[in-house]
């Protein structure tokens, strides 16, 4: 009963939302994007050529990342793989006065509170970075292999629930992605369906 009730709540702010219209494309070149992070400072994805990238769509308001924070699961991902050199961008697109949506104030105070480990956190309250890559869900991961190439895009895991008991059953696609990636083999799972709360776009 308790995990069908945290479900089954989660669904109430949750959805599997429709593909946005999108330029990223696994297998081919990353698009190219400016933002600008918690700081205020201007961040491209050039400044990281050469460098796996990490993108991770998030919400402070969504149940489903939630369950990968409080259990510690992404921040623990975050570390392992930028302790590797990885560089791992959390992206908020959620519009001004949608649930989620922070200024840069509130953003850093979250990653604060979440001892979180991302390289930055950009704030896209326009929206362009995410309908750049066709963002659909909190969480959403894309990983770009050191040639700029998107090498995997989708679901953060295998198993779509909002239980953190679920995690450590599940295959975690990105950590996967990472692994393949340093080794110098290609990215066996390399789409999968993001999972999570519809992005909160402003537009």
């Amino acid at each position: 009963m308790k995990k069908s009730l945290v479900l089954g709540t989660a669904l109430l702010f949750c959805a599997w939302a429709l593909p946005a219209s999108a330029s990223a494309v696994v297998g081919q070149p990353a698009p190219a994007f400016t933002a600008t992070d918690d700081s205020g400072k201007t961040v491209s994805l050039s400044d990281y050529k050469g460098k796996i990238v990490v993108l991770e769509w998030t919400s402070s308001e969504c149940p489903i990342v939630k369950k990968h924070y409080d259990s510690g699961n992404m921040q623990k991902l975050q570390k392992a793989a930028t302790g590797t050199g990885v560089v791992w961008l959390s992206v908020d697109s959620s519009g001004p006065k949608n649930p989620g949506y922070m200024d840069a104030a509130a953003a850093n105070a979250w990653i604060k509170s979440r001892s979180a480990s991302p390289t930055d956190l950009l704030i896209d309250s326009s929206g362009a970075v995410g309908h750049l890559y066709g963002a659909k869900t909190t969480p959403h991961m894309f990983v770009i292999d050191k040639n700029g190439v998107l090498a995997y895009a989708g679901a953060i895991d295998s198993i779509s629930s909002a239980d953190p008991a679920d995690i450590p059953k599940a295959t975690n696609y990105v950590q996967a992605a990472l692994q393949e990636l340093k080794a110098g083999k290609p990215v066996s799972v390399s789409e999968t369906q993001s999972y999570g709360c519809s992005v909160k776009y402003g537009q």
